[in-house]
């Protein structure tokens, strides 16, 4: 974030309290006196840029969110991880235990609360006397960020209500109905079209790093379109009910809209200035670089090892060990040769499973045998990692590894950038593989992901195809596209939408998730054996959530959605 957004929360919070006490309020204030804020006399914009800094923080972040700071990972409402703590309610996704009033990442209220400070800004920045041309890009970021808002709003419930700039008083009537799916994503399509000319062009400069990118308004154009053409939004939608058809995604399939997210991949890869860095997991760990586009900006910490790294490593390490990745997701990752697992021809050995494997395995999670902190890590029952007889510890034999340092020789933590990435580059590789595979240009989809595990580290071959077959048809490629997308963006808050708009969710979330039991032998040896951790439940009502049970009764024109 550029240093202005630094400035202290003290400051607003005094002007809070100073402003509270001068009277009873009459009516709602945000923060402070519009008087201050919107100053005709502030040459520099300064409360202004405060408020401006605030509509940052509604961008939202993807690490151990779900029931607040040091929760749960998205991720562990899925197939590829569980909390390593039990009865945690991201599982309530996956055991069925979801309602109206029980929603772990419900988002309605933080999004619409994001838009209402969107539109009060744009709506009175033009009061304060500031540079027109910063005024005209500040204007470009908020707008930017309700966008984004909404987005995160329509992938939950498909189609909400649409506001625009209006800024709501207490004698307004705010019954408003929700506008269809395709309403809301050429809204949100229309507004990344015409902020992107006006937001900071690539390369950002370090004075104006943390600010929204030109790419960043390409990448969330391109995502609305890939969600759009995907099958439970591109007329595939579960409703039975004509009106929550056009609410829920498109009553009819048009396969134009795979050609209008591969558009967008394209243009964004056209801006010729993004690419995938050299090494995977410096990607998650240099603040700037050619492969972010947009990320959640926060100061340098150690919060990721703290409440993930395996639990043995204690004072002054103290790890919490809270997220226990799925042996599901461990044998989603193929071998060096990019061959799954199951193919006899990819040497995978079951009683040394971790032995050549694609090497963003190691990077995503630990696995028994790593190094960390000079020591082995130690999770065969009763070694150092999972002891037994605790109750926080790995539920599967893993631990999440992604988003750390190399920390293998240290014997602390350091303080290290923890930016959680929300749109990334090899995210629009995959986008527009998945898009020219829909398109039936499957040749063409196979350079994109060959791109990608060219940098993961997997072997070319003497085909120099990198594990994918000659003549793969678009069915197995597309399982592939899948399969990749897993292992490659995996714990970045993917898996839970993906599975969701491929419709593959009854499968993927349904039957077993796994981890693996390991027992050291008396002469050393080891031996792993595949056991279930949990059942998953999943219903067809979970393709989207439900609206929060309060919000349908302050709006009675508010649909809820089918089987809520």
């Amino acid at each position: 974030m550029i240093s202005k957004k630094y400035i202290s929360s003290f400051i607003l919070a005094t002007a809070l309290t100073f402003a509270a006490c001068e009277r009873v309020e009459t009516e709602p204030r945000d923060w402070i006196l519009d008087t201050l804020v919107w100053d005709d006399k502030d040459k520099n914009a300064t409360v202004a840029v405060f408020f401006l800094n605030n509509i940052y923080s509604y961008i939202p972040d993807g690490f151990n969110r779900i029931n607040g700071l040091g929760g749960d990972f998205l991720e562990t409402g899925t197939d590829d991880a569980i909390p390593s703590r039990t009865n945690r309610q991201a599982e309530y996704y996956t055991n069925g235990l979801i309602s109206t009033v029980n929603n772990p990442d419900p988002y309605w209220g933080t999004s619409y609360a994001g838009i209402r400070r969107v539109n009060i800004f744009l709506s009175n920045i033009d009061k304060v006397p500031a540079d027109p041309n910063s005024i005209t890009i500040w204007k470009a970021e908020a707008r930017y960020i309700r966008a984004l808002l909404y987005f995160e709003l329509v992938k939950r419930y498909g189609g909400v209500p649409l506001i625009g700039d209006q800024v709501f008083t207490i004698n307004d009537d705010l019954s408003i109905p929700r506008n269809t799916y395709e309403e809301c994503i050429n809204y949100i399509v229309s507004e990344c079209d015409a902020v992107k000319g006006i937001l900071t062009p690539e390369p950002v400069s370090d004075s104006n790093w943390g600010k929204i990118p030109r790419g960043a308004a390409i990448a969330l154009k391109g995502r609305a379109l890939l969600y759009s053409a995907s099958p439970l939004f591109n007329g595939g939608g579960i409703s039975t009910n004509a009106n929550l058809k056009a609410l829920m995604g498109y009553p009819t399939y048009d396969a134009n809209r795979w050609q209008k997210a591969l558009d967008a991949a394209n243009e964004l890869i056209g801006l010729n200035y993004y690419a995938l860095q050299t090494s995977f997991s410096g990607v998650f760990t240099t603040k700037k670089n050619t492969e972010i586009i947009l990320a959640k900006q926060s100061g340098n910490n150690f919060l990721i090892e703290n409440y993930n790294a395996p639990i043995g490593f204690g004072s002054p390490a103290a790890s919490l060990g809270l997220t226990s990745p799925s042996q599901n997701l461990v044998d989603a990752f193929p071998t060096i040769t990019g061959l799954d697992i199951t193919d006899t021809q990819s040497g995978y050995d079951p009683q040394n499973p971790y032995a050549n494997r694609d090497p963003r395995l190691a990077l995503t999670v630990f696995f028994n045998g790593q190094t960390w902190l000079r020591r082995a890590v130690e999770t065969f029952e009763g070694g150092l990692d999972k002891p037994g007889g605790i109750a926080v510890q790995t539920r599967t034999g893993y631990y999440l590894r992604k988003f750390m340092a190399d920390f293998s020789n240290n014997t602390t933590y350091t303080n290290q950038s923890h930016n959680f990435p929300l749109f990334r580059y090899s995210e629009i590789l995959l986008n527009a593989a998945e898009a020219l595979n829909e398109l039936g240009r499957t040749t063409e989809a196979v350079t994109r992901i060959i791109d990608i595990r060219k940098r993961a580290g997997i072997r070319a071959g003497t085909d120099n195809r990198y594990g994918i077959k000659a003549g793969i048809s678009q069915t197995e490629m597309r399982t592939l596209i899948q399969n990749e997308r897993r292992i490659e963006l995996a714990f970045e808050e993917h898996r839970f939408w993906d599975i969701r708009r491929w419709k593959i969710a009854e499968t993927a979330t349904s039957g077993s998730l796994k981890g693996m039991k390991i027992v050291k032998n008396t002469n050393a040896s080891l031996t792993f054996t595949p056991f279930v951790v949990s059942t998953m439940k999943f219903s067809n009502k979970l393709y989207s959530m439900p609206l929060p049970y309060d919000e349908t009764l302050k709006n009675n024109k508010l649909i809820q959605n089918e089987g809520w």
